[in-house]
C-alpha cells in the first residue's frame, strides 16, 4: 500500500470529524490515522478489505495443498 500525504490524518481530526475520514476513503481508498504524528490505524474502504481477505484465503488454500502433497504417505497411513 503506497502511502500519500493527502491520506494522513491526526486522530483529533478522525475523531472531531469522522464525515472527513470516510469522504476521504471514498475518494483515495484508505485514510491513515497518525497517533503522536506516527501512523497507527488505517481506515480502509471495506472493497479493498475484501480483496485483500480473499487473497489470504487462497493463500492458506495453496499452503494446505503443498502440505498436503508433501507429506501423503504420513497421512495415508494415517487414515488407516
Amino acid at each position: 500500500m503506497n502511502i500519500n500525504a493527502e491520506n494522513l490524518v491526526s486522530i483529533s481530526e478522525a475523531n472531531q470529524n469522522f464525515s472527513r475520514m470516510a469522504r476521504l476513503v471514498d475518494e483515495k481508498g484508505t485514510a491513515i490515522i497518525l497517533k503522536n504524528n506516527v501512523p497507527r490505524y488505517v481506515l480502509l474502504d471495506y472493497g479493498l478489505f475484501r480483496q485483500d481477505a480473499v487473497a489470504d484465503d487462497e493463500s492458506v488454500d495453496a499452503a494446505a495443498l503443498r502440505l498436503l502433497a508433501k507429506h501423503v504417505k504420513a497421512f495415508e497411513k494415517l487414515a488407516r
